[in-house]
């Protein structure tokens, strides 16, 4: 389908920088959305609360200045996620803060948004929801949200289990918006693949957490380059939910990554962050199947540029004109 016109003249790529807990923050957004891909944060990553709306301000004031020094180049809007579960104390106030900076994009996880779509599509912002099957989607698709995000098998953090040709195919038959596909990709191939099989933009995460701009631990980053797929673990033991992590930092914590016991839903919390909490999401790295096709760490802009020089080599090498 086309693109809403929040898009239109503002892309490189068709491509989401997917929020990342602790790693996505205002720099690293920045870096996506000047060169041209849409950049994102979750909310949670603002601490305290109040931190939300200076960061907020950080991004649209550098988006803006950057736009008016560079008419010619796309500068893409940016999104902020938001974790509707009832351990998350801050949604509503958060929201307010995102609601107050008309934001132009809001991504929303877990429950389905039904009263952030009707304030959203208030000031004229879109919703996108992350899905991991069909009976989520229609979910969402019931509350009026502009797009789904497909997060497939082998995606980093919060992953489902179902291969991209299956779900993506299936929400397309029964939802006419936005299709974003998550799930290993890490180059501009792999973006183009996801708009052959339907969907009509790419997110990212794993591949940014290796950039300069992510706030990750060096250890974490020369992880990234270092490993292959064989080395991601699944496991819903640290969050309630199952979830793509990299097998070495699991052991290195001190667990036994090929026994993990499973965890509960009822543990989960996205609002607090004990001691406890915040060690293991320190320690324990999330990361999708896709890390094999990480050779290097690289700045932002640097990334995104070369991922669009294989994207248009890739449609080259198809004949796509």
């Amino acid at each position: 389908m086309a693109l809403p016109k929040l898009f239109e003249g503002r892309l490189r790529l068709p491509l989401i920088g997917a929020p990342m807990f602790i790693v996505s923050i205002p720099k690293l957004v920045i870096a996506q959305c000047t060169a041209g891909v849409v950049g994102s944060f979750p909310a949670l990553n603002a601490r305290p609360q109040e931190q939300l709306d200076d960061w907020i301000r950080e991004i649209k004031g550098e988006l803006g200045g950057y736009a008016e020094e560079h008419p010619d180049e796309p500068v893409a809007p940016f999104a902020v996620n938001q974790i509707v579960h009832q351990s998350n104390s801050r949604v509503f106030a958060d929201m307010e803060t995102c609601i107050k900076h008309e934001v132009p994009i809001i991504i929303t996880s877990l429950r389905p948004p039904d009263d952030i779509v009707k304030a959203v599509h208030g000031y004229g912002g879109l919703v996108f929801h992350d899905v991991i099957s069909l009976r989520h989607a229609r979910k969402a698709i019931e509350q009026g949200v502009d797009g789904i995000i497909a997060v497939c098998a082998g995606a980093g953090g919060h992953a489902g289990t179902l291969s991209p040709f299956a779900l993506v195919k299936e929400i397309r038959r029964e939802f006419d918006g936005v299709i974003v596909l998550s799930g290993c990709m890490s180059n501009g191939g792999d973006i183009l693949a996801a708009q052959a099989i339907g969907a009509d933009l790419a997110y990212v995460g794993t591949r940014f957490i290796a950039t300069d701009e992510a706030n990750a631990l060096p250890g974490y980053k020369d992880m990234l380059v270092e490993d292959k797929a064989a080395d991601i673990v699944y496991s819903s033991l640290f969050s309630g939910v199952p979830g793509n992590y990299l097998k070495h930092s699991v052991a290195n914590a001190g667990f036994d990554p090929d026994n993990l016991p499973e965890g509960s839903k009822d543990k989960m919390n996205f609002a607090k962050r004990d001691d406890n909490v915040a060690k293991a999401w320190r320690d324990i790295w999330s990361a999708g199947q896709g890390v094999g096709s990480i050779d290097e760490i690289l700045p932002a802009r640097d990334l995104i540029l070369q991922m669009q020089q294989e994207y248009e080599a890739t449609r080259e090498r198809l004949g796509i004109s």
